[in-house]
């Protein structure tokens, strides 16, 4: 396995783990997919991936290549990946997909899935917000402390994603603007989810964060994320964002300390895969296009970095 990153080598993910959304968004599903179907979707992954192998190529030393994938489209995926000597670090998630809370994907077996495959990281996906129903809360924080717990005992090091969507209040408070949310309100209850969920045993190697326009709120979250003597680094999610926004997020992060790379999905594979799919682009050039959308990320993100 590789090392845990630091900011001297910081770790750019290709997040390629969407399950739900892909199959409702991208391939317009309605029902589960036929094994035609599924196939199609493995193939498509299996594409993602050998862009990022292609872009690897071209990496700069600094930088780590990464995937995060998963297992029901993207077993194959992952063994190529175990098997790359270090060439791509492996994360696969551990939570269902199209929850609105936390659930495991395999239910009890969990644990026996999780070891199915040589990670580099197991992660979690966690949507909160503290105006949220607090039963509902704190079952998932117990959850996620299970898998905290479970973590530290194998030595797996842990990633928890962390999106704070806004309440129907939060939204009226700020007009119906979804960026003043972000700008305004998000920094702050972001920095209350974290503390709320190391209070309940949440304890990952990587905190995977929304992107803040203002930098005293990224390093804010980054402070918090060692609290306590924790050793826990940032990485920044993409959010299907537009460029600018992730640009704007990249800026603002990389200098920072405690912030060790990015996890960007959609952002960077959607337009490529839906002309795919679309039929008017081909194999080449989908698979093209993602290798250069990676790459400019990584450029933006270690340009930032230099520029400190």
């Amino acid at each position: 396995m590789s090392e845990t990153p630091t900011a001297a080598r910081p770790l750019f993910i290709l997040a390629d783990d969407h399950r739900d959304s892909l199959e409702k968004e991208l391939y317009k599903l309605t029902a589960a997919p036929t094994p035609a179907q599924a196939a199609r979707i493995r193939a498509d992954k299996m594409l993602v991936y050998e862009a990022l192998v292609d872009a690897t190529k071209r990496l700069p030393d600094v930088a780590q290549a990464g995937i995060l994938v998963d297992e029901e489209y993207g077993a194959d995926v992952a063994e190529l990946a175990v098997k790359s000597d270090g060439l791509i670090n492996l994360s696969m998630p551990l939570e269902a997909s199209g929850k609105d809370w936390f659930e495991f994907a395999y239910g009890d077996d969990w644990k026996t899935h999780a070891g199915y495959f040589a990670t580099d990281h197991a992660k979690v996906l966690i949507r909160d917000n503290p105006a949220l129903a607090v039963p509902d809360r704190l079952q998932q924080a117990e959850r996620l402390k299970v898998v905290s717990a479970w973590a530290a005992e194998t030595k797996r090091s842990l990633i928890v994603e962390l999106l704070v969507p806004a309440t129907d209040d939060d939204l009226r408070s700020v007009g119906g603007d979804k960026a003043r949310y972000d700008d305004e309100l998000r920094p702050k209850l972001t920095l209350d989810v974290i503390g709320f969920l190391q209070d309940h045993g949440a304890d990952p190697a990587l905190w995977k964060v929304e992107g803040m326009d203002k930098s005293a709120d990224a390093a804010a979250v980054a402070d918090l994320a060692k609290r306590g003597g924790r050793t826990a680094d940032c990485i920044v999610l993409g959010r299907h964002a537009s460029q600018d926004d992730l640009d704007r997020w990249l800026d603002v992060a990389a200098p920072l300390p405690g912030y060790v790379g990015f996890a960007i999905g959609r952002s960077i594979w959607w337009d490529p895969l839906a002309g795919h799919f679309a039929g008017t682009i081909g194999t080449d050039v989908a698979r093209h296009q993602i290798a250069e959308n990676y790459l400019y990320f990584v450029h933006q993100y270690l340009g930032a970095q230099k520029a400190k």
